[in-house]
């Protein structure tokens, strides 16, 4: 392990906007984020498999009156949003290390108002659709943990996973389904506001044109 990569998980450790193993919370915050973390009653947004957090940071800067949880299981990625997060002076932010395969342990249902995923790893191979963050088997955790009519978000360069996930987010019922294969040119790229992810910086300088799709989720009464 680079000494970059410990100084990184000593952050984690020592750093309160970051729960992972460990720590009290990780064991505790289960239905209890507004209580016993954020200390209101704000709508929470997720943004899964965080990364380094750019969207995360991001819109909390821009959503004050709202709260934002990075999820992911790697580290020292989850430093970087971290530090981002403290340097800003960010209140409304936190990370929390974990698979996203254990969601279900640290947000009770209808928790949650909106859940972001930005560039997964599309997981190409048939053998690894179960992997996908857009398989039914995650849209079904999704659904419980939002609340009723909350919405989902997809951003994407890959076509393969975004026709995937159409279909997928369209058997699932959801509803008022908006999307574009091309969004820097889409009246859509303005619930954005210009962030832009690492790998979404690489992809647009290369050209790519970048998918994106949002739907209504949550049982919808």
């Amino acid at each position: 392990m680079t000494h970059r990569k410990i100084d990184r998980f000593l952050h984690n450790a020592e750093s309160m906007n970051v729960i992972e193993v460990g720590k009290p919370l990780y064991k505790t915050i289960r239905g209890r984020w507004r209580a016993d973390y954020f200390g209101n009653n704000n709508p929470i947004v997720l943004e899964l498999a965080c990364g380094k957090g750019e969207y995360t940071v991001g819109l909390a800067q821009a959503f004050p009156e709202m709260n934002f949880i990075g999820v992911d299981i790697k580290g020292d990625r989850i430093a970087r949003g971290s530090k981002e997060a403290q340097m800003k002076g960010l209140a409304n932010v936190a990370f929390l290390r974990t698979d996203i395969n254990f969601l279900n342990e640290f947000f009770n249902d209808r928790e949650i108002n909106e859940i972001w995923i930005t560039f997964p790893d599309p997981q190409p191979r048939p053998r690894q659709e179960k992997h996908r963050l857009t398989h039914p088997r995650f849209l079904a955790i999704y659904q419980t943990l939002l609340v009723p009519g909350g919405t989902f978000h997809l951003k994407t360069d890959s076509p393969d996973l975004f026709k995937y996930s159409v279909e997928q987010v369209r058997q699932a019922a959801c509803v008022d389904l908006q999307l574009t294969t091309d969004l820097y040119n889409s009246p859509l790229n303005e619930i954005h506001l210009g962030i832009k992810t690492t790998y979404e910086q690489i992809f647009f300088d290369k050209g790519f044109t970048i998918n994106y799709l949002q739907c209504k989720m949550g049982v919808i009464t």
